[in-house]
């Protein structure tokens, strides 16, 4: 009997089988995740099967009947609650020895870029251009590889984008991918209201191999093993057909901008004001230093007719046009956005960024012109992982 016992195989013993497989690096391995739909439902079952250690998940939907044919962590009963919420709570059912935690937001408008620098590898399962496109934007900046995942019917295609040293999603995009983007911008640059546009067709098969190939693909860039990097894998599964595309790098693509190392600030977004900031950034980098910011905030809204205004506090995008109409007389107000702010701004230096409206566990950039730069990232909002928190290891860079 004893004998018997010893020769019980441990959880992941077939796994460990894989030559290079190390269930270490892989129980240590922190992975955000961005979308729990169908795409991440399957990611999401993966990371849990294969053991991975530290699972951050950001989305802000909440489960409609629909989704159920598609979604294989969801539940009737589950149905008017947060996406995240539930497929965080079926992983740790599945898996026990997994640490994850949900974020029903938005990650355009709340997911700071520390959440990026945390992570060792990003797994993206989004449905629109623009989220790929700040995606890969942040994944850029602090020196993350991501993995991108699309479905429609019976088809497919997943890719790894490595911007520091091949082409980014950026480079992939055509005119009419930039036509489609603006689109969802109104001419104040504000979200419309309601965009126009048809659900895709997809399926549960198609959304189980793709993601299985994402959680892959995530896998081989943790062990530092080949990768789609820089290239797309097709699946026509109504012709059981694949085709493998390597996109060129476009050097004058603006998506591959990287920060260097990031630099503890020893504050959060709700304690730094601006005015902090911008003393700080002329201390270390001389007079007239200037702060990027990580997105385009809105700094104000004016009315021209009635002379009503008000400070902005939101990320670009997190207005819509609707919400700029003044509530007084109901013109349409004029909106200020700014990028980076220097001394003689129209801005409140008592403000603090959170006021600003930065997302918590964000970034910001001192800059003194084009040449000189530090990245400082807001670690007094590490708290902001929840669980998690305990996996910051401070001091970030690019890899």
């Amino acid at each position: 009997m004893a004998e018997l016992i010893n020769l019980r195989e441990d959880r992941y013993h077939r796994q460990e089988l894989i030559e290079w497989w190390d269930q270490q690096r892989v129980r240590d391995a922190r992975i955000l995740v961005i979308g729990a739909g169908a795409l991440g439902n399957e990611i999401l079952k993966l990371l849990a099967l294969v053991g991975a250690g530290w699972t951050l998940v950001y989305d802000p939907d909440r489960i409609e009947r629909s989704n159920l044919s598609r979604t294989v962590l969801f539940r009737e009963s589950d149905e008017g609650q947060f996406k995240a919420d539930v497929a965080v709570r079926r992983m740790k059912e599945i898996n026990p020895d997994v640490h994850a935690h949900a974020v029903c937001e938005n990650v355009l408008l709340r997911g700071g870029l520390g959440v990026f620098a945390w992570a060792d590898v990003v797994i993206g399962a989004v449905d629109n251009r623009e989220a790929r496109v700040f995606i890969n934007s942040a994944c850029a900046r602090v020196g993350k590889t991501w993995v991108d995942g699309a479905i429609e019917a019976f088809s497919g295609v997943v890719r790894v984008f490595s911007p520091a040293s091949g082409a980014c999603y950026e480079c992939t995009m055509n005119k009419t991918d930039r036509k489609l983007l603006a689109e969802r911008r109104s001419c104040a640059l504000l979200a419309r209201d309601a965009v126009a546009r048809g659900h895709v067709p997809t399926s549960a098969v198609s959304a189980s191999i793709i993601g299985a190939m994402e959680v892959q693909e995530a896998i081989k860039v943790l062990h530092g093993q080949p990768t789609l990097s820089g290239e797309g894998l097709h699946i026509d599964g109504m012709f059981g057909e694949s085709s493998r595309v390597r996109y060129p790098r476009r050097e004058d693509c603006q998506g591959h901008e990287s920060l260097g190392e990031l630099r503890p600030i020893g504050g959060g977004v709700g304690d730094v004001t601006i005015g902090a900031l911008l003393d700080r950034a002329e201390t270390e980098l001389g007079e007239g230093a200037t702060i990027d910011l990580s997105r385009d905030v809105i700094t104000s809204l004016s009315c021209p007719s009635c002379g009503d205004a008000v400070v902005g506090g939101a990320v670009l995008g997190g207005v819509r046009e609707s919400q700029a109409k003044c509530p007084r007389c109901g013109t349409h107000r004029v909106v200020e956005i700014a990028s980076s702010i220097q001394r003689g701004d129209n801005v409140d230096p008592r403000l603090t960024l959170a006021e600003l409206g930065l997302p918590a566990f964000d970034v910001v950039v001192a800059r003194d012109g084009m040449e000189r730069h530090q990245a400082w990232l807001l670690d007094g909002d590490a708290a902001s992982l929840g669980p998690l928190a305990g996996s910051f290891r401070g001091k970030q860079g690019t890899t």
